[in-house]
């Protein structure tokens, strides 16, 4: 589609978004985004929210309470929204996000933010490779909102989230061992991966929400949403191999680990194996797949290294940079408090 331009629009167009909906904005993401874009004082954020639902949204975030078997009740709360931002739990059923997906398109929601979080939905090979399904998903997603003709995708692709990664799913993820105080290395190690805090993820969406929507005219080169229209918005806190992240932790926790070895590619497709040996057990089929899909992020081709391979919109955004051990500390703090515990409570109760 050929670039719009504001001067071309109707009397009465302001070239701004002004009204956000979230869904999942009591999530683990959706929580942070919901309040980096209250914080901005520049949009009406509207949360999409089970009828009856006890979750505690971020203050100034207003609920719509809806029926997601009902896409009727979608629709009434996405009319007039101009921004969609899904974000969903891995274990939500795919039919939602299709629901969500057609409601939007039929209440004229501009652009949509899929739960495509984590590696590049345009990247076939890894989409086809990613045994855990997030990233085929997000293709998915993606070609499905396009393919109904109203609203643009902007997928956030902000590789693995950091502080979950280092010890949600330990040592699936990054090969974290806390109990033994082990890493194991993939390969040598030293492969370098992008990794997004979960405040980053919120400050990169409200950073760009509060662009204009669309430039000015043709000799305006300031960036404006519609730049993204359709595309993969590249973002990162950090571009680390696993070497890295291991003297982070170390330096934070005055801790000396012992170091492990394994080819990557041994360790995807010992993934797979235990996802098909699995039997009946969802949980273990979700944690084998889950083994696989972060270690073909890991592969030295550098599928997962964005900043590489694609280039990031940090600077675009404004995005800060962070202070990687002051993140680690936050990392351990959640380890600290049971985080880890929490999140696997979480995946065995659905």
């Amino acid at each position: 589609m050929a670039q719009k331009y504001a001067k071309d629009q109707p009397e009465g167009f302001t070239n701004r978004i002004e009204r956000v909906a979230i869904v999942g904005a009591g999530g683990q993401l959706g929580q942070h985004i919901a309040k980096a874009l209250v914080q901005t004082g520049r949009h009406t954020v509207t949360a999409l929210t089970r009828v009856g639902s006890k979750n505690e949204l971020p203050e100034g975030v207003v609920a719509a309470p809806v029926d997601y078997a009902d896409e009727s009740s979608l629709e009434a709360a996405l009319r007039g929204q101009q921004f969609l931002i899904i974000t969903l739990a891995v274990t939500a059923p795919q039919e939602t996000h299709s629901a969500l997906v057609r409601a939007a398109a039929r209440a004229g929601v501009a652009y949509v933010m899929p739960n495509a979080y984590g590696f590049d939905p345009n990247d076939e090979a890894l989409a086809r490779d990613d045994i855990l399904g997030s990233t085929a998903d997000g293709r998915r997603w993606c070609e499905e909102i396009e393919s109904l003709g109203v609203s643009a995708w902007i997928a956030l692709t902000c590789g693995l989230w950091y502080e979950y990664s280092l010890v949600a799913v330990s040592p699936i993820a990054l090969g974290f061992d806390h109990g033994r105080k082990t890493m194991t290395l993939y390969d040598e190690g030293e492969t370098r991966v992008n990794l997004t805090t979960f405040d980053q993820c919120a400050r990169a969406v409200a950073a760009l929400v509060s662009l204009k929507e669309l430039p000015d005219d043709e000799d305006d080169a300031a960036p404006a949403v519609s730049r993204w229209r359709n595309k993969p918005l590249y973002i990162a806190s950090f571009t680390l191999n696993q070497r890295e992240m291991l003297e982070s932790w170390e330096r934070v926790t005055r801790e000396k680990w012992t170091v492990e070895k394994e080819p990557v590619k041994e360790r995807y497709r010992r993934g797979i194996e235990a996802m098909q040996a699995a039997g009946g057990d969802p949980l273990a089929a979700r944690m084998g797949a889950a083994l696989a899909s972060f270690a073909r992020g890991f592969y030295p081709e550098g599928s997962a290294n964005y900043e590489t391979t694609r280039g990031l919109a940090n600077d675009l955004l404004g995005l800060p940079k962070e202070d990687l051990d002051a993140r680690t500390r936050v990392a351990k703090q959640m380890l600290d408090d049971g985080y880890a515990t929490w999140v696997i409570g979480r995946l065995q109760n659905n």
